[in-house]
């Protein structure tokens, strides 16, 4: 025979406030984030790219978490991460610059998928572009070697982290394949990132002039492929 519950049992929660509590949790720690950001004055320093490697240094230990916040709380609403990935081995030793260079990428895409699957999932998902939703079979079949992927050929757009966080793919999947596919390129960036400035500051006229042919052939081509291509799809 059945036992009636106790009254001192806890009521279950139901998925519905459940879910709400997650997404209170993470819009607070979001909120959070931008004050803090705010209050230390990371806006207006990385607004101002000259100020950007003194002010750092000066901080010490604290330019470390400074820019790491900077990087979570500004790379997810737009602006390029590139920008923080190319600057970490001007301002400190490339093994440094690595481990801020993953900090900062891991946390600002744990926030752009976090936004995403659990604050504003109806208003982004009709702005995920078309090209990233043809990966929802693949990530349903092999989630972690599509994650590892994307992450490794793509980076960071803020569009694939809203992608991934609409997706079906589980948090921790997307961490780790994630976390793989950053290793390699960031620390790639780390390590050559102050040896290629070096090599561009001192490079003669005539090499940046090779290099801008260089770019002007490959865009022409580009487009040439994409005329082509289009012409054959268009029905006789």
């Amino acid at each position: 025979m059945r036992q009636p519950a106790s009254p001192a049992d806890p009521p279950a929660l139901s998925p519905s406030r459940a879910g709400r509590g997650v997404k209170i949790g993470v819009v607070a720690a979001a909120a959070t984030l931008l004050v803090v950001a705010q209050r230390m004055g990371l806006f207006e320093l990385f607004g101002e790219p000259a100020r950007i490697k003194q002010a750092l240094l000066s901080l010490g230990p604290w330019g470390y978490v400074a820019f790491v916040l900077a990087y979570a709380a500004l790379q997810p609403f737009g602006v390029p991460g590139t920008v923080f990935i190319l600057a970490a081995p001007l301002i400190w030793p490339w093994p440094v610059a690595f481990a801020l260079s993953m900090a900062g990428t891991m946390a600002a895409s744990v926030v752009g998928f976090s936004f995403a699957r659990f604050v504003a999932r109806d208003w982004v998902s009709a702005r995920v572009p078309a090209r990233f939703r043809a990966y929802d079979e693949a990530l349903k079949r092999r989630a972690f070697l599509t994650v590892f992927l994307l992450r490794l050929l793509l980076w960071m757009p803020p569009m694939l982290h809203v992608f991934f966080g609409l997706s079906g793919v589980r948090f921790w999947t997307h961490f780790w394949g994630s976390l793989a596919g950053y290793t390699l390129p960031l620390l790639a960036t780390a390590y050559f990132g102050q040896r290629v400035f070096d090599a561009l500051r001192d490079a003669p006229p005539s090499a940046w002039a090779g290099m801008g042919a260089t770019a002007v052939a490959v865009m022409v081509l580009l487009w040439l492929a994409r005329r082509c291509s289009r012409r054959d799809v268009v029905p006789s």
